[in-house]
């Protein structure tokens, strides 16, 4: 990428949609009330023959206090000094307002390049706030519509002389940006996503990890904790971060992009759009990701919430990793460990084994173990046993426990294969497959995780019929009257 356009304005001028033109796909949230996005999103963005890196910001509101806006701002003017070129863009359908001018005298000031945009400029509603735009002193305005792509050409002409200036730099520096997620998976006949054999992260291809949780359990500050800045907006009110935010990070030597995801609250409550959408960002990441981070809050861990957030991740076939934050608030830490171990044992069965790490975000305490136990996860996630190995365990597994013998006949469990890692999926060639209690199943794959030493991932397990190997099976046999031509004379 040669250089960063910094996209900024006030809020509810069409900042987001313009990002997600630019980048081709709708990564940011979109919504007709103002605010929405709190964070700053970075994508690689496209137009004409220019890559470059578009940098998503919150709208600029004329505060400056320990308010929530106030917080949102200075992010936003950190961007602003950090991107090589930003785009000021305005509502041309609201012409000039107070709060642009101020803005505009600050970009004058802290920003190395600026580009004036009046965005909205479909019909003749805009021409007044076109014409007003020159008022800013930021030269002539690039007239924009976000919503319909139209005025991209004379951003690109813009845009192409100073893209110029970073060619050099971005030769030697090639930064990392936020790629497709879907880049270099695959799915098998499973309908799972199959990685290729002994792959391990990369800084082309890193190592996806969602955080996720309940609002306020503290994702965004441990992720800042993690990659040692305020990177993302953090604070004391529940439900701050609205989009999946994804940040490369290379953490003790293993690339790695992090994901925060907005505050999962229970279906019930989710009434709003906006939360929804936001819920919904963030089951994206999810589903991408390779491990899971679920984040719970030390004052009330496992509630019904965080049970359901960590089946989720299971059910997505993720690896998972459990850390409890605020452990620094905690005064009887040893039997207090002791009950959330416990706790985790009964209420989530189904990934005994997964890492359990209690950490502090605000302190930074904890941090190398659950960097560890990440490393671990993904490890287990991507194991792979030898056949052969595998079918000395299933004649040792039923010998030990036979089958069960539905209808007086016998199953039979002839062949076991491993079919796939990520997670780690088996494939028993069986008779009667569809007899077998699922009991039985669960009786495999717990003999799997405890002898192959795969605790706590997700494991597959698919029961297949024998088939009959004999080709002539479905050939119907042929007449006599044509066998007679075929047999030679004598016979």
């Amino acid at each position: 990428m040669s250089f960063s356009l910094a996209i900024v304005g006030r809020p509810n001028v069409g900042k987001s949609t313009l990002f997600n033109r630019l980048v081709g796909r709708r990564l940011a949230l979109v919504d007709d009330q103002p605010g929405v996005t709190r964070d700053l999103r970075e994508g690689e963005a496209k137009l004409g023959g220019l890559r470059f890196v578009a940098i998503d910001t919150a709208g600029l509101e004329n505060v400056s206090d320990e308010s929530l806006p106030g917080r949102m701002r200075r992010l936003t003017e950190r961007a602003v000094e950090e991107a090589d070129i930003c785009l000021f863009v305005i509502d041309a359908r609201q012409g000039v307002t107070p709060a642009d001018e101020i803005f505009a005298d600050i970009l004058r000031k802290r920003a190395r390049h600026v580009i004036l945009a009046a965005n909205k400029t479909e019909g003749s509603a805009a021409d007044a706030g076109l014409a007003e735009a020159w008022g800013l002193g930021l030269g002539e305005p690039v007239a924009l519509s976000a919503e319909h792509g139209q005025g991209l050409d004379e951003l690109h002409d813009r845009l192409a002389p100073l893209a110029g200036q970073f060619e050099e730099r971005a030769r030697a520096e090639a930064p990392a940006v936020d790629v497709a997620l879907q880049e270099g998976s695959e799915e098998d006949n499973t309908g799972e996503r199959q990685a290729p054999p002994e792959w391990t992260p990369t800084a082309q291809r890193p190592l996806q990890v969602a955080v996720i949780g309940r609002p306020n359990a503290g994702k965004s500050t441990l992720i800042n904790a993690i990659i040692g800045e305020e990177r993302l907006l953090t604070g004391p009110e529940a439900g701050i971060t609205r989009d999946s935010i994804a940040l490369p990070f290379n953490w003790g030597g293993v690339p790695m992009r992090l994901f925060d995801t907005a505050g999962m609250r229970r279906k019930g409550k989710v009434v709003e759009k906006l939360e929804k959408l936001s819920v919904a960002d963030g089951l994206r990441a999810v589903r991408f990701a390779e491990v899971v981070v679920v984040l719970l809050d030390a004052a009330i861990p496992f509630e019904s919430q965080d049970l359901r957030i960590a089946d989720l991740a299971e059910r997505e076939g993720r690896a998972v990793v459990v850390a409890v934050n605020k452990w620094d608030l905690e005064e009887d830490r040893q039997d207090k460990l002791k009950a959330l171990k416990t706790d985790f044992e009964r209420l989530l069965p189904q990934l005994r084994g997964a890492p359990l790490v209690t950490v502090s975000a605000k302190t930074g305490r904890g941090l190398d173990r659950l960097r560890a136990a990440i490393v671990q996860a993904h490890a287990v996630w991507n194991r792979r046993v030898g056949t052969g190995r595998l079918n000395q365990w299933l004649a040792m597994m039923t010998e030990a426990h036979p089958p069960p013998a539905p209808g007086g006949r016998r199953i039979k469990l002839r062949y076991i294969t491993q079919a796939k890692t990520r997670p780690p999926g088996f494939v028993v060639k069986c008779s009667n497959p569809e007899e077998m209690p699922k009991s039985y199943e669960r009786y495999l794959i717990n003999g799997l995780r405890a002898d192959f030493d795969m605790p706590g991932t997700p494991i597959r397990l698919w029961l297949r019929g024998q088939g009959d190997e004999n080709p002539w099976k479905d050939r119907k046999k042929p007449q006599p009257s044509k066998l007679k031509k075929h047999l030679k004379p004598g016979r």
